[in-house]
Parts: structure tokens; C-alpha cells; sequence
């Protein structure tokens, strides 16, 4: 089952999303959404896709994942008129914080939340630039499900199917959607 809902925006917001063989490591074809997000039309077409698939479940707050997905996350939350929480990487947060370790496709890595930036029940939709593995986004579901928050759904500009990640986050019970998808690593 496809996590991209538009194909014709989907093939649009592909044309503006850069690949980079062999990044971070043979093999890998690393998709770059700073070209998408260095275009006007490029950047408005992803705010809004995001926006429109997550409208209607009126969320309250939104949450991103450091650094890549800072940048629709905030924009959507302005869009949507809701607060904007950041999810970053260890010891970036200045107040008390919960923290995660969770596996890369590269390495492991620690993520970590303030502990009072979602209330219990919050309604949070979490966005990231992209969806590999799933395992930064199901890290991140961990952290704000700790913090008992609500979330209504998960949002990506990319998707890569063939990693699983977003069969993985779908698995969880969570909505999950991408704006476009690419074949491969």
C-alpha cells in the first residue's frame, strides 16, 4: 500500500529533489530535499501536499525530527496554526529532556525531546524529511509516546518503500504520508 496519495504531486515534488550517488556511503543514493526546499514553487508544493493530507485531522501541535525536517515542520505548523516542537539530536536541548538511542542504517545515534514540549494528549503529527528504514521516525513515536502525546499521523516529502520504514510505521497503528517515493536505497 502506497503512502503517496497525489501522483501527479508527487512526480512534480521528485523534479525538485536532488540525488546524490554513493552519499554517505557506496551504494546509497542519498535524495536531497535541499533543492526542493532552495525553489519557491518546489518549497510551497511540499508545505501545502503536507497541509492538505493532514488538514481535516486537526492537529495541535507539530513535532520535527533534527535537521531535515525542521524545514517543513515549521512551515506546516505556521500553515496550520499550531505550535512547532523540535526533536533534536543529543544535547542540543537546553531544559530537562527525554532521550532515546535508536539504530541507523549507518550507525546509532540519540535523540532527545524537552520533557514539557507536548502536553498529555496533545494531538502531534510528526514530520521528517524522508522515510527510510523508519527507524529515526518509530525513535521518535517512542519519545513523544513517552510524553503521552496523541500522534495523528507521520509526514515525509520522500518515501522510500523499498526500505520498509513506512510498512514499519504503518505496522505501529500511525498514519503515514509522502509526498513522493523513489525506488532503492
Amino acid at each position: 500500500m502506497s503512502v503517496v496519495r497525489d501522483r501527479a504531486l508527487g512526480a512534480e515534488i521528485a523534479h525538485y529533489i536532488r540525488t546524490i550517488p554513493d552519499h554517505p556511503k557506496p551504494g546509497i543514493l542519498f535524495r536531497d530535499i535541499s533543492t526542493l526546499a532552495s525553489h519557491p514553487k518546489g518549497l510551497k508544493l511540499a508545505i501545502d501536499g503536507i497541509c492538505e493530507a493532514f488538514r481535516s485531522d486537526r492537529p495541535g501541535r507539530v513535532a520535527a525530527i533534527e535537521a531535515r525536517g525542521f524545514i517543513p515542520g515549521g512551515a506546516v505548523a505556521v500553515a496550520l496554526g499550531t505550535g512547532f516542537t523540535l526533536i533534536r539530536k543529543r544535547g542540543k536541548l537546553p531544559a530537562a529532556v527525554l532521550s532515546i538511542e535508536y539504530e541507523l542504517e549507518y550507525g546509532s545515534e540519540t535523540m532527545e525531546i524537552h520533557r514539557d514540549a507536548v502536553s498529555p494528549g496533545e494531538r502531534v503529527l510528526l514530520i521528517d524529511d524522508l522515510i527510510a528504514t523508519g527507524g529515526t521516525i518509530l525513535a521518535a513515536l517512542d519519545l513523544l509516546g513517552q510524553l503521552q502525546a496523541n500522534v495523528i499521523g507521520v509526514a515525509a516529502i520522500v518515501d522510500l518503500p523499498d526500505l520498509g520504514g513506512s510498512r514499519r510505521i504503518r505496522e505501529r497503528g500511525v498514519k503515514v504520508r509522502a509526498l513522493t517515493e523513489f525506488e532503492g536505497m
